[in-house]
């Protein structure tokens, strides 16, 4: 299966993680990892299942690195029925009112271009301790498996 692993990232958390979860998927799949910022929107298709991680960074808002993607999807119309994605969101649960906003906005942006979510969104917390990989990683795989081939 052709999977794409795409980030969104402040700081480099979200790239991190993309390429574990990138390196635990590529003996059983063709998989490649990619920054949201050198991805055209209009350029997915149904070839690759996504698998989205993104941060949240200031007030609930997008990383640096999703922003040009998000402003492609908010001007455009796009097509973006026959592409299926899964996504983890990073955060920390110390800002409350605005925990892991970042990987939810960019799901309702996708699902408002009628790409469709495979599964919950996912989110880990940097408050809690336990490392992002140990949670992202068998969700990653467990999504994967679930899907037809």
């Amino acid at each position: 299966m052709k999977i794409s692993v795409l980030y969104g990232t402040e700081t480099g958390n979200a790239e991190m993680l993309a390429e574990d979860i990138q390196t635990a998927l590529e003996d059983d799949h063709d998989v490649s990892c990619r920054n949201l910022a050198d991805i055209d929107p209009a350029g997915l298709s149904g070839e690759e299942f996504l698998i989205l991680v993104c941060s949240t960074y200031g007030e609930g808002d997008l990383p640096a690195s999703a922003q040009p993607f998000a402003k492609r999807l908010d001007e455009g119309n796009f097509d973006l029925s026959a592409v299926r994605f899964a996504i983890f969101g990073l955060g920390d649960s110390e800002y409350e009112e605005t925990f892991t906003h970042g990987s939810l906005k960019l799901s309702q942006r996708l699902q408002a271009q009628g790409a469709v979510q495979i599964g919950d969104r996912l989110t880990h917390d940097a408050s809690q301790g336990e490392m992002p990989e140990d949670i992202a990683v068998p969700w990653a795989k467990a999504i994967v498996e679930g899907l037809p081939k």
